[in-house]
């Protein structure tokens, strides 16, 4: 289909052979470890895989850093603000 290189999670490189609206098949560039259900899978250059189109980008990229969540971060500031109120009396 085309010869653009495209980035599989934003890491391994990857070329689309078919693109549709829910997936796309994308031939690997590079050897790489997937996860699929759970398990890890060896996929080697040249090997081929259906993937949601989503998973692949156009430049390579790291993914987005975990955001904590919120009730934990309440809870940090409220431990930092008891320590702080405690560490002030004498």
């Amino acid at each position: 289909m085309s010869e653009e290189r495209y980035y599989y999670k934003g890491k391994y490189k990857v070329k689309a052979v078919t693109k549709s609206v829910g997936y796309w098949i994308i031939e690997a560039l590079e050897a790489f470890e997937d996860v699929v259900e759970g398990e890890k899978v060896a996929v080697n250059v040249g090997e081929r895989r259906i993937v949601p189109p989503n998973l692949v980008h156009k430049r390579k990229r790291l993914p987005p850093p975990v955001k904590e969540h919120a009730y934990e971060l309440r809870m940090e500031r409220k431990l930092k603000r008891l320590i702080a109120e405690k560490e002030k009396k004498p």
